[in-house]
């Protein structure tokens, strides 16, 4: 998959084994942040709509991207309910905050690094079913490679809209943003979510 290999040369790191190994003996609480971050994934594309109305690219990619987020959340609280685990609230992982602490607050610088830092999740997804799915059941392991083809296409949309509106290289940007997301992944973290980093040492 061309985006795939795309987007691990875009990530500064891989997934650390001991998160894959942490998700697979945990994949109840694996499926329930994963329904959570397709809803907050729909959530900021609806934000960014509402935010920037004069943007006619924006609107176009974030709608569907917005669509087919929540028909991924849909689908991971099917899976839930095949497997009799309740879909719940739970407390979030420091990633995506840590992520948009470095973003700046005028525009529209403010709208680029929002789109990079979309772009950086989107891509930390998409390897994350990729490197998970071999350890997974076939159910599962079917729909996190069905995955990967539109978690793959929103990375390059997020990108695509950061370089189109910057009107300039943003790759000093990027390199701040990837230098953040790796100290991210790498960190031990508190709580193991589906982006989080090191997870805990007790299960």
């Amino acid at each position: 998959m061309d985006a795939l290999n795309e987007i691990l040369e875009f990530l500064a790191c891989e997934t650390p084994q001991s998160w894959i190994d942490h998700a697979v003996k945990n994949q109840d609480i694996l499926l329930i942040d994963h329904a959570h971050c397709e809803k907050k994934a729909a959530s900021t594309a609806m934000t960014l709509m509402f935010r920037y109305v004069d943007r006619p690219d924006l609107l176009h990619k974030m709608s569907r991207l917005a669509r087919e987020e929540l028909i991924h959340f849909e689908q991971v609280l099917e899976l839930l309910q095949a497997r009799g685990i309740d879909y719940c609230h739970m407390d979030s992982s420091g990633y995506a905050g840590g992520m948009r602490r470095n973003i700046r607050n005028h525009e529209p610088a403010r709208l680029i690094d929002t789109l990079i830092v979309g772009a950086f999740i989107e891509a930390r997804s998409c390897e994350r079913f990729a490197k998970i799915v071999p350890y997974l059941d076939d159910v599962l392991a079917k729909f996190y490679r069905s995955l990967l083809k539109s978690e793959g296409r929103h990375y390059q949309d997020y990108l695509w809209l950061a370089r189109e509106y910057a009107g300039e290289p943003i790759d000093e940007r990027i390199e701040v943003f990837r230098h953040a997301e790796q100290l991210l992944i790498e960190s031990e973290d508190d709580l193991f979510r589906f982006h989080s980093g090191i997870p805990p040492t007790i299960s």
